[in-house]
């Protein structure tokens, strides 16, 4: 049996609420989830890794200071963050299709099948998109419906249309309730 993986958890404040960031010692990226979604980041971390794979303790890290640039502004502060994922090799390709959509656009399912050679396989990338675990450094945020509404986020669609407007990719909303306010 070897040794579990090494893991180091921080949090970063947002505007949106608290986001928890997991590297290893590398420095690597391998989750990133909103703190509510504490459940849904131990079961990725457990699927990807395996329950007794790895051990997680607090401690600061480049991903999450970059993240913490992000929040203030820095939106390219993201853009070299080192990223380590246990994904299948279609949901590998999805991640680093997402990885190429610049800051400030969006694109569509459609589109992003299409740019995987793909195009037929619109429902697989949704899928693909939504077990995205490391959020906001591959950029599932950016991926919008077709017809220009925002769809699915797993952190909720109010954190969707925060990093869109707080990347300029929508204009900010001043009718919509705001939930979270920093």
């Amino acid at each position: 049996m070897r040794e579990p993986l090494s893991f180091r958890s921080a949090s970063v404040d947002t505007p949106v609420g608290a986001l928890l960031v997991v590297s290893d010692d590398a420095d690597r990226l391998r989750a990133a989830f909103f703190a509510d979604g504490e459940t849904k980041l131990r079961r990725c971390l457990d699927l990807q890794y395996g329950r007794n794979g790895y051990v997680l303790a607090p401690g600061p890290s480049e991903p999450a200071r970059a993240l913490r640039a992000y929040v203030d502004g820095v939106l390219d502060a993201i853009l070299d963050v080192p990223v380590a994922t246990a994904g299948t090799p279609f949901q590998e390709a999805v991640w680093a299709a997402l990885r190429t959509i610049p800051c400030g656009t969006t694109i569509s399912y459609g589109e992003l099948a299409r740019r995987i050679g793909m195009p037929a396989a619109v429902r697989a990338v949704g899928t693909a998109n939504g077990a995205n675990p490391v959020s906001i450094v591959v950029p599932c945020h950016r991926v919008i419906g077709v017809n220009g509404t925002l769809t699915g986020y797993g952190g909720g669609l109010e954190r969707k249309r925060w990093l869109l407007e707080h990347e300029g990719a929508l204009p900010r909303s001043i009718d919509a309730p705001r939930l979270f306010e920093r």
